[in-house]
């Protein structure tokens, strides 16, 4: 199973050094989404990740950024709902419905499907029961394909497992182990990414 981390949306002067750290400590792939930034903020981060690690990066804003820096792809959301004309390399895209789902999840590498658990960083609860989603597993629509986003922590990694998903997409949980305004250094959220690994492997 996959283990995918989305990035704060706001910017902070150490994560270049903490999105490093989890791709040295086995980050498989890294969703770069920072709504409504200017491109420059985006194109300074980029360099300052070593560019090995490009291939792994999936852009949610800019989209020019993915041939631009090599990057892995782009993905679809309710503020860039197309692609770039002739554009054909790596697209994903976020789901909020089992329809939704089923009608898209043929035409993507892979979909999001959100949020699958209460939101760990907002009021938001999950828009499906456990067994909602153990129906969409018997029926063929969650499979290797789907990634769950929405409320996924170490704590429930093995449910997502169990429900048959490709990937745990995780957001809110681990950037909630570290406070960019007060925190020193970033051991204490690259230790809680390795329990996550561990999780998902």
């Amino acid at each position: 199973m996959k283990l995918i981390v989305v990035t704060t949306p706001t910017f902070f002067v150490e994560e270049d050094q903490i999105l490093t750290a989890l791709f040295e400590e086995g980050l498989d792939i890294l969703h770069l989404r920072k709504p409504e930034t200017p491109a420059m903020y985006s194109e300074r981060l980029l360099t300052l990740i070593p560019q090995k690690y490009h291939k792994r990066i999936v852009t949610h804003e800019h989209f020019y950024l993915q041939e631009e820096f090599g990057l892995m792809g782009i993905h679809l959301n309710r503020r860039n709902p197309s692609e770039p004309h002739d554009y054909s390399g790596h697209i994903s895209c976020t789901c909020r419905t089992l329809s939704e789902l089923s009608s898209k999840k043929h035409f993507y590498d892979y979909l999001f499907l959100s949020p699958v658990f209460d939101s760990v960083s907002s009021p938001r609860p999950a828009s499906f029961t456990t067994e909602e989603l153990r129906q969409g597993s018997h029926d063929k629509l969650i499979d290797n394909k789907i990634m769950a986003l929405g409320g996924v922590r170490w704590e429930n990694i093995p449910l997502v497992r169990d429900l048959g998903f490709g990937g745990a997409v995780i957001m809110g949980d681990l950037w909630s182990k570290f406070n960019a305004c007060t925190d020193r250094d970033y051991r204490g959220i690259i230790e809680y990414f390795k329990k996550l690994r561990k999780a998902v492997d």
